[in-house]
């Protein structure tokens, strides 16, 4: 698939996938949502990609959804339109949520609405210090999604949850920060340059590791205990067997940082 509403770029190892509608605030339609999907396909099946960088281009990283295609939707079946408009950003969603590599967020400008889901649906999430977070959806009279309602308990609890949802106020990148909505704040000049040495410090680790870890610590959130044992059982097997593992174990014993290659 050919891009025009996003732009694909692999370096030392790090695919940065930056939403390219400025004009839009990068708001997402239909056909951003798609590309998305097929760039964080790319992503997770490209060896050569051992960490993803998600950002926005122009003044924000993502104002949300498109309100002008959704003001086309109510010209015919609204329902239907969204249904389908939703299935391509859920499945974006569930490819950075099961990709094996470690996914950024790269936050400036507003995070809005489904622009906040995708930001929070990322592993991790830097953001420059005027970044600000919004669940803009009580402002349209509509209810939350593109995996918002999954995240935000999770990071914060039922309670604030539902106040960042019923106000739909704007939450500064430090308040995100203390709340553990977000990882760092970063000061705005130094959000390029921090992000992307953070990026390629992951791209530099063991790759199959990571992504266990990722896998690990999702599944956690509803497995017992138990269950959760044997997982972490299996996967330490599984990442025994690799070179990464084996090169760990050498560079400790010749006393020197090891040298990673993701396999």
């Amino acid at each position: 698939m050919s891009y025009e509403t996003i732009l694909l770029d692999v370096d030392e190892n790090v695919a940065t996938v930056t939403m390219n509608r400025p004009e839009a605030l990068n708001a997402i339609n239909m056909q951003l949502g798609e590309e998305l999907v097929d760039a964080m396909i790319r992503c997770r099946s490209d060896a050569n990609v051992r960490a993803v960088v998600i950002k926005g281009g122009g003044r924000a990283f993502c104002a949300g959804g498109d309100l002008k295609s959704f003001s086309e939707f109510l010209q015919a079946d609204p329902a239907t339109a969204f249904r389908a408009f939703l299935s391509r950003l859920h499945v974006g969603i569930v490819e950075v949520r099961h990709m094996e590599k470690p996914v950024i967020a790269q936050v400036h400008g507003v995070a809005a609405g489904a622009g906040m889901s995708l930001a929070l649906a990322c592993d991790l999430t830097i953001a420059a210090e005027s970044a600000r977070f919004v669940m803009a959806y009580r402002r349209v009279g509509l209810s939350p999604d593109g995996s918002s309602t999954y995240f935000i308990p999770r990071l914060v609890g039922p309670k604030k949850a539902l106040e960042i949802f019923y106000t739909s106020d704007s939450i500064a990148a430090p308040e995100a920060e203390r709340l553990g909505l977000i990882n760092r704040v970063v000061p705005e000049a130094d959000l390029e340059k921090e992000t992307c040495a953070f990026a390629r410090r992951l791209a530099q680790g063991p790759t199959l590791a990571l992504g266990r870890t990722k896998e690990l610590v999702y599944r956690s959130l509803s497995e017992t205990l138990e269950t959760q044992l044997e997982h972490e059982r299996e996967f330490v097997a599984l990442s025994s067997t690799t070179e990464d593992f084996r090169e760990g174990i050498q560079a400790f014993i010749q006393k020197r940082e090891p040298k990673f290659r993701g396999r």
